[in-house]
């Protein structure tokens, strides 16, 4: 998920886009999935290096 955000830094991705780039397969994730590994980026690199964009997805980098 970090790879998939450093990619483009300073876009906002969707839960669906971060999805469909950790899984590449037709399988649902758990409806948390994407919150758990945000978490745990966080915890491991910084609380504000991933920021939530409401309504949006996540972003990191830019403001």
């Amino acid at each position: 998920m970090l790879e998939a955000l450093l990619e483009r830094p300073g876009a906002v991705l969707s839960r669906t886009q971060l999805e469909d780039k950790l899984y590449g397969w037709d399988e649902e994730p758990g409806s948390n999935t994407i919150e758990v590994y945000v978490h745990g980026l966080r915890k491991k690199l910084g609380a504000d290096l991933i920021r939530n964009v409401r309504g949006v997805g996540y972003t990191i980098g830019s403001r």
